[in-house]
């Protein structure tokens, strides 16, 4: 196994979330991901670190991003990756969860990345198997390698993450991106500032560490980094807007409010992205002040380096 993976201080057997993780354990993934950035822009991008070794994406939630990531990131480590289609599977016919972590568990993996619409779910499924599981998203709760790969984004555009004022903007409420990312940047020693209407916000979400704001323009002040968040209409029962016209003029990002945040301020947006909806397409594509296609880059880098750590503890369980 590869000794930067062996060296790196994350005595954790899974990755379910954030929260709880001490800001050394997040920086030990942030620098384990460092080498496969530069590792993916070669010609030939592919080790062999993980030869061998088998990776099952199990998403039982539409996803084209994180889903095509983390297969890239097992390949390029040398791992044999296996896409189960969850929508053709025995999970319709009625299997339960239970029943699909016994039957994984007999195949012998040795990671699960489990995508699921229910809160805890990758908990669960992890409670049953003998593998590692990386939560690739579970409901509302948490999606940590999005935050672990956002807050390399910021580390690698401004330098560091201690001090600097983020703002995360929009729906708030169903946003499992965000909560990882409130968690991660309060651990890092950011300054995090939520905005949104009240109607997609928590009940007590200040509980967090954030500050809360129901206008940009004072949200937005003074910041170094802009977090813009779909609105997940799919998650929504009853209405939380008015109408995406009328969000996007009080809660859309355009150019007249990116004048309250820095000069420098940098855009994020976990994607996809509805445009015209949450962000101008113009912001969107300015590549001076948007970090977006950086956060799909080094994403990639981060999953190898979960995957590389994971699998590296689980060998040194056995």
């Amino acid at each position: 196994m590869n000794t930067s993976a062996s060296n790196i201080n994350y005595p954790h057997r899974h990755l379910l979330g954030i929260e709880g993780l001490t800001a050394q354990e997040i920086s030990a993934l942030l620098d384990a991901s460092k080498p496969h950035v530069e590792q993916n822009r070669r010609a030939d991008k592919t080790l062999t670190t993980l030869h061998g070794r088998t990776l099952i994406n199990l998403f039982f939630e539409n996803s084209t991003r994180t889903r095509t990531s983390f297969e890239l990131a097992g390949k390029r480590l040398g791992a044999d990756v296996i896409n189960m289609a969850v929508s053709t599977s025995s999970i319709k016919k009625g299997e339960t969860l239970i029943d699909t972590a016994v039957t994984l568990n007999a195949m012998h993996p040795d990671v699960l990345v489990v995508r699921h619409p229910d809160s805890g779910a990758v908990k669960l499924l992890s409670e049953k198997v003998n593998c590692a599981v990386i939560n690739a998203g579970d409901g509302r709760h948490e999606h940590p390698t999005q935050a672990l790969l956002d807050a390399l984004t910021i580390r690698h555009r401004k330098g560091r993450i201690e001090g600097l004022t983020v703002a995360i903007c929009g729906d708030i409420l169903h946003s499992r991106v965000a909560r990882s990312n409130i968690h991660l940047l309060n651990a890092m020693g950011a300054h995090v500032r939520v905005v949104a209407p009240p109607t997609l916000l928590p009940a007590k979400i200040e509980n967090l560490g954030v500050e809360v704001f129901h206008h940009m323009a004072s949200g937005l002040h003074d910041c170094d980094i802009i977090m813009m968040l779909r609105l997940q209409v799919e998650r929504m029962q009853g209405s939380f807007v008015p109408s995406t016209r009328e969000y996007f003029r009080f809660y859309g990002l355009d150019a007249k409010k990116m004048t309250a945040a820095k000069p420098d301020a940098l855009i994020m947006h976990p994607g996809p992205m509805n445009r015209g909806v949450e962000i101008d397409s113009e912001l969107a594509d300015d590549i001076t002040r948007s970090a977006i296609c950086d956060q799909v880059e080094l994403g990639v880098a981060v999953r190898m380096a979960c995957l590389e750590v994971l699998t590296d503890n689980l060998a040194k369980t056995l």
